[in-house]
């Protein structure tokens, strides 16, 4: 029999960012198997569009309790020992005191130890969606800056052995994670770029643990639908360079054009992928709008740079319907730049 060989991939693969919005009937009925269903469900749509590597949807890190983050923050920081989650008046007038967290009303724990692993464990998150995966996958977490920056610390005393010691736990939480991808996500340091050294040594540091390939997702923010972070990319080239990143995966469908001028000055080691699809507008995106996208990116920083195309941030914030015709336009419009069937 003529061994089946599989076709070459296209120089340039589409991949989503993480979230999915949750079905309705999974916030309707919750349960384990409920999740597992779900998330079988999420792969299916994305592999059905032609996603080259889709995401697992996060469906079980969604808390109703924090509606305009979707609770991919305090997913990890509950779990974590040394944080305290249950929050008094005085935890919120003292973070409301801090003014660079303004559009969050209360912190998401308050650190009174030393945080550990606490009842952690990515392994088996990633175990549940490698059963229903179907193919390669990425596996998704939030960055230790991210974390500490929406903590408020009475244990620590400053920032930096806070974040580092958030990068510790989450860094003994890659080794063995049966994934193909492993991105790491930060909103924050976009509109913070002084904070680039302790943002990338603490990025670095899970990077090293990560097994297998290596990605870093930066956007401007996205919550309640509206980004959150002033800034441009210009001013992060330093910042990304020190990164051990395989790709980066980047917000540049709601940017300025002159982002992508920017990203000229980036390690060419490091492969980009390219925001194409804006999930802050519910107009979807033709294919030949993607695709002029794709060729606008590819005629500023040369051929051979962009190595993915994907939305700008999770789908969680839109409609179900709107995140699947967004999904199929991606696809539809890297094809007809590369002119595949």
């Amino acid at each position: 029999m003529k061994k089946r060989t599989r076709p070459p991939q296209p120089r340039i693969l589409t991949t989503t960012v993480g979230s999915y919005p949750v079905p309705e009937w999974l916030l309707a009925q919750p349960s384990e198997q409920a999740v597992i269903d779900a998330t079988r469900v999420v792969f299916g749509l994305q592999r059905q569009a032609g996603i080259d590597l889709p995401t697992d949807g996060e469906l079980y890190r969604f808390d109703p309790d924090h509606p305009d983050t979707n609770g991919m923050i305090e997913y990890f920081t509950r779990r974590m020992g040394g944080i305290r989650s249950a929050l008094g008046r005085s935890d919120h007038d003292a973070f409301r005191a801090k003014t660079a967290m303004a559009f969050r009303s209360k912190p998401a724990g308050v650190v009174e130890d030393p945080i550990t692993e606490g009842s952690l464990n990515l392994i088996e998150d990633c175990r549940r969606a490698a059963t229903v995966a179907g193919g390669p996958f990425k596996f998704t977490l939030t960055s230790p800056y991210m974390l500490a920056r929406t903590l408020l610390d009475q244990h620590y005393g400053a920032l930096e052995p806070l974040t580092l010691a958030i990068a510790d736990v989450l860094a003994t939480q890659m080794p063995g994670l049966p994934c193909t991808c492993i991105q790491v996500d930060e909103a924050n340091i976009p509109g913070r770029p002084e904070d680039g050294p302790l943002a990338a040594e603490s990025i670095n540091h899970i990077l090293d643990a990560i097994e297998c390939t290596k990605a870093v997702h930066f956007c401007f923010g996205n919550y309640g639908g509206q980004t959150i972070q002033r800034g441009s990319w210009k001013r992060l080239t330093d910042f990304l360079n020190k990164l051990r990143a395989d790709h980066f995966v980047l917000e540049l469908a709601h940017r300025p054009v002159s982002d992508l001028a920017a990203l000229k000055d980036t390690d060419p080691k490091i492969g980009l992928g390219i925001g194409v699809i804006d999930v802050k507008v519910n107009p979807v995106e033709s294919p030949d709008e993607v695709a002029r996208r794709i060729e606008q990116a590819e005629q500023k920083l040369g051929q051979g740079r962009i190595q993915y195309v994907h939305p700008d941030c999770g789908f969680w914030m839109v409609k179900r319907s709107v995140a699947d015709r967004k999904m199929a336009a991606l696809v539809q419009g890297r094809n007809l730049y590369l002119g595949l069937k």
